[in-house]
């Protein structure tokens, strides 16, 4: 089983969320680029993949998209992938101030 959260804020920047899961954490984010998901930021831990990104993604008609379209008020995620549930990592994370966690998925 494979467990998806998502995250989120629109007090932070992705920066500043990145600055702010990486001392939470202390993981070392490293900034890629992706068509489809624009800029964003992704560390790994021995469980867990943590990715930070806009919440707004480069459309196909040069509009912006968002990425959770059923939180169009928040401006930054953070996407959480484990391999079973991590409530510790969960209580790391909801610890971040004006970080809220919006999404939970089992699969």
């Amino acid at each position: 089983m494979t467990d998806y959260d998502i995250y989120g804020t629109s007090s932070h920047t992705a920066s500043e969320l990145v600055r702010l899961a990486s001392r939470c954490l202390g993981l070392v984010f490293t900034e890629r680029d992706s068509y489809f998901r624009g800029i964003y930021h992704r560390a790994d831990s021995l469980d867990a993949k943590i990715e930070i990104q806009p919440n707004p993604i480069p459309g196909d008609d040069g509009e912006s998209d968002l990425y959770v379209t059923e939180h169009p008020a928040v401006h930054v995620l953070l996407l959480t992938t484990t391999r079973a549930p991590n409530p510790a990592l969960r209580a790391q994370l909801v610890a971040i101030e004006r970080l809220v966690h919006l999404k939970h998925e089992s699969w």
